[in-house]
């Protein structure tokens, strides 16, 4: 298991504004991790995620059985920062019945006509499931706001598209986890964060081999034109929603198996948190099991 004292650097305090700049997107988060080195980290990250993904397993099960709670995962970030990586080796374990993952794209007309958060709320998990968003709502305050002629498609009433629009989204954002959290969801919500020199070395990588080429698009160089702007949505967004019920984790994401160990702990730490139980069995069950018994042994 991670250090709780590293989980809690990586976590977006509520309330106070936090910078990019200041989080560091590679594997020595701290002097100690420094004098470790980084074949040593990287064993123990390996080891670790080993074991956190039988402990998902296990968490997993009880998690369905328990009945109580769903757990939603959002994974936000820049292209080629590794989420669909992540969500491969981190639910390698888990049973795939209990798990859906949802990837958003260009919303149809259907989803145009309704609120923002109308298509993303149809596929919230329910309890005992796993859900993990591959890009969500915040794509809403993210990308829509580096490019805000998108909102011209979203049939919205007339009014200024200023900071106080950018601040109601994000009030409806949080009002909107609010109320999952209160009916037994559990959120979690990652931000991988790469650094613009591994993700040059990433695309070029897709483009150096022949096998990747399909993951390579035009318009991932045209979106990395907009860093800076990115970057501050990104700000803004974390600092705007990161809450006691909803947390935002700033997850290193220039070494792939740190991303994986960090979010595999974070997700498998909290399901254990939740006190999951199996139900227990009346008396009146424990008869009828133990009249089964008899007849089966009976044939």
């Amino acid at each position: 298991m991670i250090r709780q004292d590293i989980i809690d650097q990586l976590r977006v305090p509520p309330g106070k504004r936090i910078r990019l700049k200041d989080y560091d997107t590679g594997w020595a988060q701290t002097d100690e991790l420094k004098e470790l080195g980084k074949d040593t980290i990287k064993e123990r990250a390996k080891v670790g995620l080993e074991k956190n993904l039988e402990h998902l397993a296990k968490a997993q099960d009880m998690l369905y059985a328990d009945d109580r709670y769903g757990i939603l995962i959002v994974l936000q970030a820049m292209d080629a920062a590794g989420k669909d990586g992540t969500i491969k080796h981190v639910m390698s374990g888990i049973n795939p019945q209990g798990c859906q993952v949802f990837s958003f794209k260009k919303p149809s007309a259907e989803e145009l006509d309704h609120n923002f958060l109308w298509r993303y709320a149809r596929c919230v998990p329910e309890r005992g499931r796993i859900g993990i968003f591959n890009r969500s709502y915040y794509e809403e305050v993210l990308v829509v706001k580096v490019h805000p002629e998108i909102l011209e498609a979203q049939r919205l009433p007339p009014g200024k598209r200023g900071k106080s629009f950018w601040e109601a989204r994000y009030e409806d954002i949080n009002a909107f986890e609010r109320h999952l959290t209160r009916n037994g969801l559990v959120i979690l919500k990652f931000f991988l964060n790469i650094s613009k020199k591994e993700q040059k070395r990433r695309f070029l990588d897709r483009l150096d081999r022949p096998e990747k080429n399909w993951k390579f698009s035009a318009a991932d160089i045209q979106e990395r034109g907009y860093w800076h702007q990115y970057m501050e949505a990104f700000e803004d967004a974390l600092n705007a929603t990161s809450t006691k019920q909803a947390p935002w984790y700033i997850v290193p994401a220039d070494n792939k198996w740190v991303t994986r160990a960090v979010v595999a702990d974070i997700v498998t730490t909290t399901l254990q948190g939740l006190d999951l139980r199996y139900p227990e069995v009346s008396e009146a069950q424990k008869k009828a099991l133990a009249e089964a018994r008899k007849k089966l042994e009976a044939e």
